[in-house]
């Protein structure tokens, strides 16, 4: 069986961002050489997601007034920010999108649906963090 990791970094300018990463997972794929397989693709931070939906700016948009309604950035609302920290809500934003993805990997290629595209999600963002992109098979 073969593996591959690479490591991708990110710095957002604004608090919250989206990225469509489809294409620098794609070419981690072809680089690894695996036919078949998985692919995970995991942000290393507790105050970012990996997600699978549509690249829709209409969308995107829905995306994020939908988290800040549920988890809205508050400096008093959390007891996380009796630690001095000012991410409470970010670290319930990623809850809620969930950590990482999984995609199969058939013929060389991500096989995701007609519409799927890989998002990175940053809810805490102004430095840099990284996400690994673990790819296994044969």
């Amino acid at each position: 069986m073969k593996t591959h990791t690479e490591y991708l970094w990110f710095e957002t300018k604004e608090k919250r961002g989206y990225i469509n990463i489809t294409s620098q997972v794609e070419a981690a794929v072809r680089k690894s050489g695996v036919k078949e397989g998985l692919c995970l693709v995991n942000p290393m931070h507790i105050t970012a997601s990996v997600y699978i939906n549509d690249d829709e700016p209409g969308l995107i948009q829905d995306f994020d007034d939908f988290l800040e309604r549920l988890a809205p950035y508050d400096l008093k609302g959390y007891r996380h920010h009796r630690t001095g920290e000012d991410n409470g809500d970010s670290h319930v934003k990623r809850q809620l999108f969930g950590r990482e993805v999984v995609v199969a990997i058939t013929n060389g290629k991500l096989d995701l649906g007609t519409w799927e595209r890989i998002f990175y999600a940053e809810f805490d963002g102004r430095r840099r963090k990284r996400v690994v992109v673990k790819i296994l098979g044969e």
